[in-house]
């Protein structure tokens, strides 16, 4: 629609629907980023699917998959207790929201009680343990699809080289999930061995998606030279979802003056508010989804290298 905020009728609705929701004006932005992600591998398909380059169907899969991610991640899936508590940093909830997962409320428990973390420090932690619940959300959304594309091919009688076409696409379905299950046990080892030491002043990184990113980069088939560049790139990558995180705060910062004033009556004071508002809104939507399009290469580069070590 030419009026709408996406090229795709799809998303418009979703992001529509979302703005009907009470969602909090950090997670609206991140949604808004996460759509635009979807957006423009929406548009890239269509192209490829012009082209002829989607003959076997498993780009779309993978797009209807990632769609189902977002709607689940933000409570769009019609399912009631789906949607993710909003509990970020910005408005720390550590005493509210659940992990999910016996193993983790135990480690969470135990680094809490056990004086090893400054408030600061929990906050991170507490950050990493939400990333890691995220990451296990993730993957089992992606198990569950996979499950129901393997019941309908073991339904096929007759083998055909259709059939042939729909094993790779399996197989390629369960890298994805080996990927991500080699991430899940990583992050939760990282997750241990934190809660019990803590931190190591001499960690490289702090941001829970780029010591993941970091802990899968060594276990790639990368050489010396091009690991270390990819260790430069993680440093300005952090950097990149640092300037993201101060604008999330300020954002909300802005959106809770906002409140304020519309009650007010103060009309000069209102526009104000609104102006700055929007393009704190604004730019904290940009900086999303550079950095989420900034995460999807590097998950992408670090996963074909994996891939490379299988063979």
């Amino acid at each position: 629609r030419e009026t709408g905020e996406f090229r795709v009728v799809r998303l418009n609705q979703i992001w529509e629907k979302a703005q009907r929701l009470h969602l909090s004006a950090v997670k609206l932005a991140e949604l808004h980023s996460d759509l635009k992600i979807q957006e423009k591998d929406e548009l890239s398909w269509k192209k490829l699917k012009a082209e002829g380059l989607d003959e076997d169907g498993e780009k779309e899969a993978k797009l209807r998959r990632n769609l189902n991610v977002i709607m689940t991640k933000y409570g769009m899936n019609g399912k009631k207790d789906s949607q993710l508590v909003d509990t970020n940093y910005i408005k720390d909830g550590t005493e509210s929201d659940t992990l999910d997962d016996p193993r983790l409320e135990k480690l969470w428990s135990k680094a809490k009680t056990s004086g090893k973390f400054s408030d600061e420090e929990l906050d991170k932690l507490w950050r990493e343990f939400k990333h890691h619940k995220e990451k296990i959300r993730e993957y089992n959304i992606l198990l569950e699809t996979v499950s129901r594309t393997e019941d309908i091919h073991k339904n096929v009688i007759n083998p055909s080289e259709e059939n042939l076409v729909k094993e790779e696409i399996l197989h390629n379905k369960h890298r994805e999930l080996k990927d991500k299950l080699r991430s899940i046990n990583q992050g939760f080892e990282r997750l241990r061995k934190v809660s019990h030491q803590g931190y190591d002043a001499t960690s490289e990184f702090e941001e829970p998606r780029v010591i993941d990113l970091w802990d899968m980069a060594k276990s790639a088939n990368f050489t010396e030279k091009e690991l270390e560049s990819f260790r430069e790139e993680l440093k300005h990558f952090e950097a990149k979802i640092e300037k993201h995180h101060h604008y999330q705060k300020q954002l909300e910062i802005s959106h809770e003056k906002l409140k304020h004033v519309e009650g007010t009556g103060d009309k000069e004071h209102l526009n104000r508010n609104r102006e700055k508002y929007a393009m704190l809104e604004e730019k904290t939507k940009e900086l999303g989804y550079k950095v989420k399009k900034h995460l999807q290469d590097l998950s992408s580069r670090i996963s074909q290298g994996l891939q490379h070590n299988e063979l």
